[in-house]
């Protein structure tokens, strides 16, 4: 609910109380005695979804743009004439009861886009953090960095600025976008290289290892989704009036952990570290756009001048245009990344199969797969129709009192007909189960083929032995 009061300028009271008889509203006027043109103060409760056809109601009757318009929320109104009007507006399907008015839209747009100084410090705050987390490899830190990010006022201030037609907001959102992405990625990059120059992280340390930088060198369709998802969910918090506190840590997820791997890659000299997080940040920020600016358009926002509406709405859907086209190309290196994890997954499975068909032979009913370890290189981008892996590593645990020595070879037989050639080394780890001791002091103990053998009480034995081969093409 709102509480609507308009100040009514001379000539025009009996034109506005007029419009508000009309709706069915309950009204209060107080008479203006400043001595300005004003003559009256009209002060009426509304539902919220009526807020913006009753403000055009009394604009289109002479109510001039600048006279003073303070909209409010109510917490309670008691009135059978507001459930009435309440009960109307509900009922009428060109409104929704969860949208707020144009006006509260632009306001709320300028409120979430903080001043550059704040937007840029708390931007540098929550960016050294999230690198800090990487570096440290704590999902928590990164979370942590994500609540203090203000990065959905500047992209929702863009998107209502285009579609109401306000310049002066969209410049401003798309500015604090620009300008705040480039210096959280130098923050970043200086913070990185400063704690790897004074050694806060260990020496010779390969970022590619940490899983918080590896899951987004890579960036798939997945990464889209979460981009169009968070805007759709901003544009959505954003119209109905509900806080977007949520909503922007979800949008922050989406930009500030990519952004400060890409500082981590420029303070490591990593060109494909660099590549890849960009790739990711590019696609959320402009996914982020797209889905807030077509969410709100299609929710019905257009400016309050019907002659402006033709110019945004040409604006606008060329702003979605550019968007698209931009995501549509990038969309090129998210299916080549998509494919490189499905191909290597399916390589994978490929692989670990044929080890476990041969151990299934009754030559080896006594040998336990431990292990299988792949490593992912540069060929699969070179070698599209072949994704085998370029090296796998397979364990295997055997008795300590036998003894295989035509077992690497037919993994390596196996592996190397699908692998065509890929390099493969097969480890040996000999175990013994650890003996049960009974009341009389002797141990049985199950070796690995589940025969028992009674000894005496003795500790485990576990004797890690080593045998490999290599092939190569």
């Amino acid at each position: 609910m709102r509480l609507v009061q308009v100040m009514v300028p001379a000539g025009k009271r009996e034109t506005v109380l007029g419009v508000l008889d009309d709706e069915g509203i309950d009204y209060a006027v107080t008479d203006e005695t400043s001595g300005r043109e004003y003559t009256a103060v009209v002060s009426f409760p509304l539902p919220q979804a009526a807020v913006e056809p009753v403000l055009e109601s009394l604009r289109e009757a002479g109510l001039e743009r600048e006279s003073y318009t303070v909209v409010v929320d109510a917490e309670t109104v008691l009135s059978k004439k507001f459930e009435a009007l309440e009960a109307r507006y509900e009922a009428d399907e060109d409104t929704t009861g969860d949208r707020i008015a144009r006006e509260e839209l632009a306001s709320r747009a300028q409120d979430l886009a903080p001043t550059f100084t704040t937007y840029v410090l708390m931007t540098v705050v929550s960016v050294v953090i999230a690198t800090a987390g990487i570096l440290l490899n704590s999902p928590a830190v990164v979370v942590g960095s994500m609540v203090i990010a203000p990065l959905i006022g500047p992209a929702m201030a863009t998107a209502v600025g285009s579609v109401i037609d306000d310049e002066a907001l969209f410049g401003r959102g798309l500015k604090l976008q620009i300008l705040g992405f480039a210096v959280a990625i130098g923050a970043a990059a200086a913070f990185a290289w400063f704690v790897k120059t004074v050694h806060f992280v260990p020496p010779g340390l390969d970022p590619t290892t940490i899983e918080q930088v590896s899951s987004r060198l890579t960036p798939d369709f997945l990464s889209l989704a979460v981009a169009l998802g968070a805007g759709i969910a901003g544009a959505v918090s954003l119209r109905s009036g509900v806080s977007a506190s949520l909503v922007g840590v979800m949008i922050a997820v989406a930009l500030v952990p990519p952004t400060a791997v890409i500082g981590i890659g420029i303070a490591w000299g990593l060109p494909v570290v660099v590549l890849g997080a960009s790739v990711l940040v590019a696609v959320n920020v402009l996914s982020i756009n797209l889905a807030a600016m077509s969410t709100l358009w299609y929710s019905g926002y257009r400016p309050d001048n019907w002659l402006r509406r033709d110019q945004a709405r040409t604006a606008t859907l060329f702003r979605i245009g550019v968007l698209l086209s931009a995501i549509v190309l990038l969309s090129v290196f998210l299916g080549g990344t998509t494919y490189v994890s499905y191909a290597t997954a399916i390589a994978e499975q490929d692989v670990r199969d044929d080890v476990e068909r041969v151990l299934d032979e009754d030559a080896y009913d006594r040998v336990r797969l431990v292990d299988l370890e792949t490593t992912e290189t540069d060929r699969l981008w070179e070698q599209p129709t072949d994704p085998m892996p370029e090296h796998v590593v397979v364990t295997v645990s055997v008795p300590p009192d036998a003894s295989y020595p035509g077992l690497a070879a037919d993994v390596r037989a196996a592996i190397a007909g699908e692998a065509n050639g890929v390099t493969v080394e097969v480890r040996f780890v000999e175990t013994q189960r650890a003996p049960r001791v009974d009341a009389s002091g002797t141990a049985s103990v199950a070796t690995p083929d589940h025969a028992t053998v009674t000894r005496s009480a003795e500790p485990t034995v576990h004797a890690p032995q080593l045998g490999e081969i290599a092939v190569s093409r």
